[in-house]
C-alpha cells in the first residue's frame, strides 16, 4: 500500500539562484508529519542557475547522495575529490567525522536539476568517503536498477547504512513489479514524468511511504524516472 505525499505539499524555497522543493522538513520548512522516513532524512529537488551553487560548507555523520536529472554539477571536497556529476551518475559522499565540500552548476548558460538525498549512517564518527558510478538508461529502462546498497553489490555504490536505493525509467508499455518485504521502511519518489504505481497516477515530485508485504507495480509511464528506497526498519 502506498501512502502518497503530493508534490504540492512539499516545502518550497526560491532564492533566485536556487529553486528548491523539500520532501521532508529542511531549513526554514518544518512539518512534524514529514521529518524523514526511516533512515531517509532529506530529498531536496534543486534547480541551480547557471554558474551558481553552494559554496564550501561542512557536513558530518550523514550519507549524502547526489542524483542529477538535467545539466551537470561540479563537486569539490576536503578529501581531495573533484568531479562533474551528470545524468546517470550516482555520487555518494560519507561525511563521517567531518568533511567540507562545494557544489556548483558546471554550466554558465544552462540550469542544473538534481536531487540531494541524505540518509542517516549506521554509526557516527566513521571515516569520510566518496564514490561515484555511472548507470546507463538501458540498465534502468523498464526495471528498477540497484544503484546504492550497504555492500555495493551488483555494481552499486556503497552506503554506511542497511539501505538499497533503486532507480527506474518507465515510458509507454514498460512495466515492473517490486517485492515489498515485511519489517522494512520503504519510500518512493517520482523524480520526473508520471506513471501509475499500484493503479495510482503519480507525477513529478510525488512520493510516499510503502507498507508491505506485497507487490508494487509500475506501469503507464510518461517519461517517468523514479527512485525507490528500501531501508532497515528503525
Amino acid at each position: 500500500m502506498l501512502n502518497v505525499h503530493k508534490a504540492k505539499d512539499r516545502g518550497h524555497a526560491n532564492h533566485g539562484w536556487l529553486n528548491s522543493y523539500h520532501t521532508f522538513s529542511f531549513a526554514n520548512y518544518y512539518d512534524p508529519r514529514f521529518m524523514g522516513h526511516g533512515n531517509l532524512r532529506v530529498i531536496n529537488d534543486d534547480t541551480v542557475a547557471p554558474g551558481k551553487g553552494f559554496g564550501t560548507h561542512p557536513h558530518r555523520d550523514m550519507e549524502i547522495i547526489s542524483y542529477v536529472l538535467e545539466g551537470a554539477m561540479e563537486h569539490k571536497d576536503s578529501m581531495g575529490n573533484g568531479s562533474v556529476i551528470r545524468p546517470g551518475d550516482v555520487q555518494r559522499m560519507s561525511a563521517g567525522t567531518g568533511v567540507t565540500h562545494s557544489e556548483y552548476n558546471h554550466s554558465k548558460s544552462e540550469p542544473v536539476h538534481f536531487l540531494q538525498i541524505w540518509l542517516l549512517p549506521n554509526a557516527s564518527g566513521q571515516q569520510p568517503g566518496y564514490e561515484q558510478k555511472f548507470f546507463s538508461d538501458e540498465e534502468k529502462r523498464g526495471r528498477l536498477r540497484l544503484v546504492a546498497s550497504e555492500t555495493g553489490r551488483d555494481g552499486s555504490v556503497s552506503l554506511n547504512q542497511n539501505a538499497d536505493i533503486y532507480a527506474g525509467l518507465f515510458d509507454g508499455a514498460e512495466s515492473a513489479v517490486f517485492q515489498v518485504r515485511p519489517n522494512r521502511d520503504f519510500w518512493l519518489h517520482v523524480a520526473r514524468g508520471s506513471l501509475s504505481v499500484d493503479g495510482q497516477l503519480l507525477h513529478a515530485g510525488d512520493g510516499g511511504a510503502l507498507s508491505g508485504p506485497g507487490e508494487l507495480s509500475f506501469s503507464n509511464g510518461q517519461k517517468a524516472e523514479v527512485l525507490l528506497f528500501d531501508m532497515a526498519a528503525r
